[in-house]
């Protein structure tokens, strides 16, 4: 069974970073991607970042140059690296896991880290 455990939210000034990390556990296929979903209060939960188990990276235009994500395959960990922070990116940030297995998507996900940017 996988699991996904987040951890890096916090409360942080406008124009301020944080560091999230998201921890996998259980047993993880290729190809997959692994990626960071945020959902803000009355909002639809959105997609912020994705990389492949290839290492191909996708963001959503409001983060482009400001965020950054990164994979350790052999540690079972992803990051997102948020930097110049906003307080539109004020948010629950969920951590995702998509794998495909003889042509089944699994998605797995995290219960989330809050990330609050405010003066």
């Amino acid at each position: 069974q996988v699991q996904l455990v987040e951890s890096g939210g916090g409360l942080v000034q406008p124009g301020g970073s944080l560091l999230l990390s998201c921890a996998a556990s259980g047993s993880i296929f290729s190809p997959n991607s692994m990626g960071w979903y945020r959902q803000a209060p009355g909002k639809q939960r959105e997609l912020v970042a994705e990389i492949t188990s290839g290492g191909h990276t996708n963001y959503v235009d409001s983060v482009k140059g400001r965020f950054t994500i990164s994979r350790d395959n052999a540690k079972k960990m992803v990051y997102l690296q948020m930097n110049s922070l906003k307080p539109e990116d004020t948010a629950l940030y969920y951590c995702n896991l998509e794998m495909n297995i003889g042509g089944h998507i699994y998605n797995y996900w995290g219960q989330g880290t809050q990330v609050t940017v405010s003066s």
